[in-house]
């Protein structure tokens, strides 16, 4: 497997703690305030980690595709 580049990752990153952690801070007073703040620092931590999740799936998959003995025989004899 080759060397995955860093950059998307470290960006994504520094968007959701931003959004997490930069942002609830500048959240003008009111009533709401705390509601919105919970809000953005949920949101921001559950989108994060889907993402990382989907990407650390995909970087180092499970399985790989599945093909049956009898199909490999005929792709080897059709692909020569």
């Amino acid at each position: 497997m080759g060397k995955t580049d860093p950059i998307p990752f470290i960006v994504v990153t520094v968007i959701w703690v931003v959004v997490g952690g930069v942002l609830p801070w500048v959240i003008p007073k009111g009533p709401n305030r705390g509601l919105i703040q919970t809000m953005m620092v949920t949101t921001a931590v559950c989108c994060y980690l889907f993402w990382v999740c989907t990407i650390l799936m995909q970087l180092n998959p499970l399985f790989g595709p599945q093909i049956k003995t009898d199909q490999m025989f005929v792709l080897q004899q059709e692909w020569k």
